[in-house]
């Protein structure tokens, strides 16, 4: 979280906008969309918090032209084929689908032979609930969806989707 407020802020500085112009700039794509406007106060602060909301981030990122791994800890190398996140419409936001993610954990899960609370041990943080909650669609939070998508070797975006809503 702190790269990206970095880098938020970087390019915030490079392009001479105030954090208020910046927020927007992320805001604009989505501005006809039943989604809530994302605060100055939020990106401002994302370092302060465990965990932001995945569409707060997933628009940074967004505005960014920049795919979640490319803030993962250690990373070096270019992005990988499939990590771009997906082009959204001027009536779309961008946002998780948490049914794929759990179909994917699942479907990993079942070919590993694990049960729930086994593949939570091995995700720090998650409890078998957590996981088995993800099929009705809640939102989940950054950085802690990337702990799944690592565990699944897949890139974030292959669980992005525009969304009218």
């Amino acid at each position: 979280m702190c790269a990206l407020e970095t880098a938020l802020d970087d390019e915030r500085r490079a392009r001479k906008l105030t954090w208020d112009q910046l927020t927007a700039e992320i805001n604009a794509p989505f501005k006809h969309t039943p989604s809530i406007p994302i605060s100055v106060g939020t990106l401002r602060t994302m370092t302060a918090k465990r965990s932001v909301t995945s569409a707060v981030v997933l628009q940074a990122l967004r505005w960014l032209r920049l795919s979640p791994e490319s803030f993962l800890k250690g990373r070096d190398q270019a992005p990988a084929p499939g990590e771009a996140l997906p082009e959204a419409g001027p009536t779309q936001i961008l946002r998780f689908d948490t049914a794929a993610l759990h179909a994917a954990l699942d479907a990993k899960r079942r070919e590993r032979g694990l049960t729930w609370r086994e593949v939570a041990s091995e995700l720090s943080g998650f409890t078998p609930g957590t996981l088995t909650n993800l099929a009705s669609g809640p939102l989940i939070g950054f950085p802690r969806v990337m702990a799944l998508t690592q565990w699944l070797g897949r890139p974030a975006a292959d669980f992005v989707r525009a969304r009218s809503k």
